[in-house]
């Protein structure tokens, strides 16, 4: 079957940040259906912005990891365009902390969202888009994805887990014509870091200068702040990456939307990992001032 004149694109997130920016991106540089999701709590925020309902909107209550939301949102668009011609996985969270600080039920809000989430959306459009021999499945990884930092511990677990999902995924349905790519920003200006959440421990020895891991949130935080400020990259300019990989006829898998994710991924690829870690070591901030042993690694 050929192409549909319009495609169907499915977002998640879409209230907020980078969701925001690619779906008015989307908006006003294709002709493209639109469906654009927030969780119930989040929808007065698609009018603050000035996104409402029309010929080629529709404004849904989704909370990615409520399966009737999911199943009714996509049995949906599936019963008036046939099937989601292009799904956005964008919806996800981050939590600041070292590993001995999550507890097990911090670690499946983390893992909930940002993996197993975008991996029941892919799951349940998946039939319609084998149906129609085409498809386009677009999620959004990090730079936390292909390396990780010093208290974003399961961050990076949950995009390592989706990337690593995505690069099989890749494979698995290359035969019915669908395209599986990860978008990987970096740093990007904007808010986003003061809405990471804290663990109950994390929170608790960001605040108290005497535990042991102090040094590593008070080292961290403004560290990643500094890099969010200072970097060129923003919202806007990753929301038209995503366009232009929807546009591409044979989209990558891994597409790097920042030019630190860029630089990150030669790096990573080409330097001697004995190297690689040492050298990201010391490049820490003030890392001679963290634990016992902290200017002295193995």
């Amino acid at each position: 079957m050929s192409k549909p004149r319009k495609q169907t694109v499915l977002l998640t997130g879409a209230s907020t940040g980078l969701g925001l920016a690619i779906a008015k991106e989307l908006l006003a540089k294709t002709s493209h259906h639109l469906v654009l999701t927030a969780r119930p709590e989040s929808m007065l925020r698609f009018h603050n912005h000035g996104l409402t309902e029309g010929e080629r909107v529709w404004l849904r209550a989704l909370d990615v990891q409520v399966a009737a939301q999911r199943e009714a949102v996509i049995a949906e668009v599936e019963a008036a365009f046939g099937a989601v011609d292009v799904l956005i996985n964008n919806a996800g969270v981050s939590y600041r902390s070292v590993v001995e600080h999550v507890d097990s039920d911090e670690q499946e809000a983390q893992m909930g969202i940002n993996y197993q989430a975008p991996m029941e959306m892919i799951r349940r459009v998946l039939p319609a888009m084998r149906a129609q021999r085409h498809g386009r499945i677009l999620s959004v990884s990090s730079v936390g994805g292909m390396m990780a930092m010093p208290t974003m511990a399961i961050y990076s677990a949950s995009k390592f887990a989706l990337e690593g999902a995505s690069e099989a995924l890749w494979y698995e349905v290359r035969p019915w014509g669908i395209h599986v790519s990860l978008i990987q920003p970096g740093f990007i200006h904007s808010d986003g870091f003061t809405k990471v959440r804290m663990t109950r421990e994390s929170q608790f020895s960001a605040e108290h200068p005497s535990d042991p891991y102090h040094q590593h949130y008070a080292s961290m935080a403004p560290f990643i702040g500094k890099m969010m400020k200072n970097t060129p990259a923003t919202p806007h300019s990753v929301a038209r990456t995503v366009r232009k990989t929807i546009a591409r006829k044979r989209p990558p898998l891994r597409v790097t939307a920042t030019w630190d994710a860029w630089f990150f991924s030669l790096f990573r690829r080409w330097m001697p990992r004995f190297i690689y870690h040492r050298l990201l070591y010391w490049r820490l901030p003030r890392v001679k001032r963290w634990g016992p042993g902290g200017d002295n690694p193995s």
